[in-house]
């Protein structure tokens, strides 16, 4: 049953518009720094109060500019 449940949060985390810092590095396998820094690049990042978000959808619009054809 455990196992059922992890995939059920994985895709869900998947499934997110927008993630904090540590839930991005986690969702694209990247250090946290290095995905705050991309982030902050990409302009994927909106600051509310004390909380930062990354658009996952213009994260990876950036994300793909690094692709070796």
């Amino acid at each position: 049953m455990g196992h059922a449940r992890k995939d059920v949060e994985r895709t869900k985390m998947n499934a997110k518009k927008f993630v904090r810092y540590q839930e991005g590095a986690e969702k694209y396998s990247l250090g946290l720094t290095k995905f705050q820094e991309l982030a902050k690049e990409a302009k994927a990042v909106y600051k509310i109060d004390k909380v930062a978000l990354v658009n996952c959808e213009i994260f990876e619009r950036y994300l793909e500019t690094f692709r070796i054809a």
